[in-house]
């Protein structure tokens, strides 16, 4: 359990994940340490044939998905690959397992009008209604994971060139740009709101929460499942719906794929590419528009 430890401030303080992907490498590498102790296993030693009974156990007890499975695995093969490092191990036996393969879900996103309805819920007259304002249009004018948009400090904002320096995964560096709609409610919660929260404390953290401390992950998605109660959409929110209505918007309009790979902070355009296949009508209506025989 002291290599599990060590392995979260590695994930935390080196890699810099987020609070959520490190919380869901450690259920899965702590659920994985409770069934080698029921079968008498010790890490330090598994071999590829342990593994191949845990993946039946994963499939036939557990009854889990191959999405859900493939997750596991490829935590637990990250975690060996640590150990491997740090000489605890000497080989990661998760490495020779092959993935199931995943099922393949498309990424849901708002359709504009959707989006504009959520845009016009907030109180801009109160200072947590022009957070919420300013966070919402931040969201889905640069696509920033929700990671990348608690940790916005008030530096990394340049509003004449109207950019903002994002730290990515890997800690990796981008610009993301932001439009007007978006200025404006920044504008509007920097000079009141933000000021009113903060009170006589201080600190460099864009979005804060009511109390004026920095706003976290969960607090992000709260406000957002608040703002869709007070709307007509019966649909389930959460931050990266509003980052795949960026990707999937921007291709919609005419954008190449590895301008929105570069934008989303992809490390490879495959992770982007799942965004072709929202953008059929997108691609109808150039179809009829511009094929000569595609209407009489």
């Amino acid at each position: 359990m002291n290599d599990l430890k060590k392995y979260v401030d590695y994930l935390q303080y080196q890699k810099n994940y987020s609070s959520d992907t490190i919380q869901s490498y450690y259920n899965d590498i702590l659920e994985y340490f409770h069934y080698l102790e029921r079968e008498g296993l010790d890490y330090r030693e598994i071999e590829y044939n342990d593994l191949r009974f845990f993946l039946m156990y994963l499939a036939d007890t557990m009854k889990l998905k191959n999405s859900s499975i493939a997750r596991k695995i490829s935590a637990l093969r990250s975690f060996y690959k640590y150990l491997v490092k740090e000489h605890v191990v000497e080989s990661n036996a998760f490495s020779l397992l092959t993935l199931p393969k995943k099922e393949k879900k498309l990424p849901r996103y708002f359709q504009y009008n959707e989006l504009e309805e959520l845009f016009q819920v907030s109180d801009l007259s109160t200072p947590l209604g022009q957070r919420d304002q300013a966070l919402l249009e931040l969201l889905y004018a640069t696509g920033v994971r929700v990671s990348e948009l608690v940790s916005i400090q008030l530096e990394d904002i340049d509003s004449s060139d109207r950019t903002i320096r994002i730290l990515g995964k890997g800690n990796k560096e981008r610009l993301v740009s932001f439009g007007d709609y978006a200025k404006e409610a920044m504008n509007v919660y920097l000079r009141d709101g933000r000021k009113q929260l903060l009170g006589n404390k201080n600190s460099s953290w864009l979005f804060l929460n009511h109390r004026g401390e920095p706003l976290q992950d969960r607090g992000v998605r709260y406000i957002l499942d608040q703002m869709i109660k007070k709307t007509s959409l019966h649909k389930s929110i959460s931050p990266h719906m509003i980052r795949h209505s960026f990707a999937t918007h921007l291709l919609n309009e005419g954008c190449d794929l590895f301008t929105v790979q570069k934008l989303l902070g992809h490390a490879s355009v495959s992770a982007t590419q799942i965004y072709t296949h929202v953008t059929t009508d997108r691609l109808k209506d150039v179809y009829y528009h511009h094929f000569p025989r595609a209407k009489k």
